[in-house]
């Protein structure tokens, strides 16, 4: 599927009505390129993205009690930043879920003393190791060709797959090339028998919708279900 605007991605859910179940979606190269970005994002980010009530476990408590640690308990060159909101690769950024920080030139700090001193830092107040100036001549960090903004659109040879095909995405996120050999087998393997209880439905995946299925993924296995249907999903096993 096309994404129907820059902000969004769209794909197809095949949804069984009897269950209130999707039984898989078809998706271009757009969509899948979002998914795999995933596996890039920061734990940092992810927690940030979640809110602490939406993480499972201790990490949202762990994320807190970084935000609140009073900055004297802090190593003078440490920056809370870099673990609260960690730097995310570009092409994880399709649908700006990574900090804005991440697409946009960073700022880089060179040492102030004039000197050739070669220490460069991201944080102003960091100390230079030959002088003890501080590293607060800023410069700008320039991306290569391949970390353009150009990448994260999905379009042409970019991204993480190539866009020839049609991909078939199952309800727990599996990917793989979507043929009509594969889609039968599939309605034979869900016990299909009325076609009739069948029904296409073409969706837009934006921002929200981005945050909702990243939450899914990490504590269910029937994520489309979750996000599109509204469902209360199955929890994964322990």
């Amino acid at each position: 599927m096309a994404t129907s605007s820059s902000s969004t991605v769209g794909l197809k859910l095949l949804i069984d009505t009897k269950q209130e179940k999707v039984l898989f979606a078809e998706a271009g190269k757009d969509f899948v390129d979002f998914l795999f970005s995933l596996l890039s994002l920061p734990l940092g980010t992810v927690i940030r993205l979640l809110d602490k009530d939406g993480m499972v476990g201790g990490f949202g408590k762990l994320y807190q009690s970084v935000k609140k640690l009073h900055h004297t308990y802090m190593q003078p060159n440490s920056n809370k930043d870099v673990l609260l909101k960690p730097k995310a690769p570009l092409g994880s950024n399709i649908l700006k879920l990574s900090n804005t920080e991440s697409c946009s030139r960073k700022a880089i700090y060179m040492c102030a003393s004039g000197k050739d001193h070669k220490y460069v830092s991201e944080d102003p107040k960091a100390k230079c190791p030959s002088c003890n100036q501080t590293l607060s001549a800023q410069t700008t960090y320039v991306a290569s060709p391949s970390t353009t903004s150009e990448e994260t659109s999905g379009a042409g040879g970019v991204g993480f797959v190539k866009g020839v095909v049609t991909y078939m995405i199952m309800d727990d996120l599996e990917v793989k090339p979507m043929s009509t050999i594969s889609s039968i087998t599939l309605l034979n393997r869900f016990n299909v028998k009325d076609v009739g209880v069948l029904q296409e439905k073409v969706v837009d995946l934006g921002m929200q919708e981005g945050v909702k299925l990243l939450k899914a993924s990490l504590q269910s296995k029937s994520v489309l279900t979750s996000v599109f249907i509204g469902k209360k999903a199955a929890t994964s096993p322990a």
